[in-house]
């Protein structure tokens, strides 16, 4: 895979970016409820950007398997102070929405990026709004909303598949008027995907590069590593114990040379990038390959 590409209106400070998550939700898969509050959410998002966070992502809606949706009117209530009070403090605000009406206001707040999970798939506003705007702009794999989209998780070949599906969204995105150099793509870990397919997402992750675009991969705390971790009786590992494992998987994305990650703790992933980015310091082929390991 490239090093990392820089993306317009974003912290570029030359390695693999940590991105910060604040899911102000009652039913996220992670830490529901913990951040619900605006005041816990704003506390939370401060300690992130203290830990190292170059971007805080801001969400007010589950898209755990099996979520139901808010109405417009919650999500905005749930995100608009917290995007408000992080914006003002300088930090680089990201609105995690699928709705336009959202990702507007929270702009008008101060935020400066858009990911959307359906990568424009669930509103048709979606991608001429970013267009206008003018910011960067996550396109994310997704065949469906969380209320189905496990029971949408075939593929002829995961790889093959999501590249194909992947690079039409881009696509679109570009079409609509969004700047090449203001979108960045994520696989969509988890979406509409079994463990096995992100593994092999994982395992083949080179094969991305085919897509000519900053890549940013969410893996935090996901369901497959707690079934990685299971304990003798198979109970999956609670998701807030998954973060050893988390950095684990950051250390060898950065090692890909990948945009940037999401994560629900900021330090281990900053940590890992730092030792990724010192070893491969000076290496004249560039090639992000950590001990032969990678492909």
């Amino acid at each position: 895979m490239n090093p990392v590409r820089t993306v317009a209106g974003l912290p570029q400070p030359g390695r693999t970016l940590v991105i910060g998550v604040v899911n102000v939700t009652p039913d996220s898969f992670s830490d529901g409820g913990q951040w619900f509050a605006s005041g816990d959410a704003i506390r939370h998002g401060l300690h992130l950007l203290a830990e190292g966070a170059d971007i805080i992502d801001i969400g007010g809606e589950s898209t755990r398997p099996g979520a139901a949706r808010p109405d417009v009117d919650e999500e905005l209530r749930r995100v608009l102070p917290v995007v408000t009070e992080l914006a003002a403090t300088g930090a680089c605000v990201s609105i995690d929405t699928m709705r336009p009406a959202v990702a507007e206001r929270a702009i008008g707040a101060g935020a400066r990026m858009v990911n959307d999970v359906s990568g424009g798939r669930a509103d048709p506003g979606m991608l001429p709004f970013v267009a206008r705007a003018q910011v960067p702009y996550v396109c994310m794999h997704w065949r469906g909303h969380s209320r189905d989209m496990q029971s949408r998780a075939h593929y002829d070949d995961v790889v093959t598949d999501v590249i194909r599906e992947l690079g039409s969204q881009a696509a679109a995105a570009l079409d609509s008027g969004i700047a090449r150099d203001r979108l960045i793509v994520d696989p969509g870990l988890g979406f509409a995907k079994t463990g096995e397919h992100n593994w092999e997402l994982l395992r083949r992750f080179d094969e991305l590069a085919a897509l000519e675009l900053p890549i940013l991969a969410g893996v935090s705390r996901k369901t497959f590593l707690g079934t990685l971790l299971a304990g003798p009786d198979g109970t999956p590992r609670p998701a807030a114990e998954r973060d050893d494992a988390s950095a684990a998987l950051t250390t060898l994305l950065a090692s890909h040379g990948i945009w940037g990650v999401r994560v629900h703790t900021v330090r281990p992933s900053r940590d890992a990038i730092a030792v990724v980015t010192r070893l491969l310091s000076g290496r004249s082929d560039q090639g992000y390959r950590l001990f032969g390991l990678l492909r």
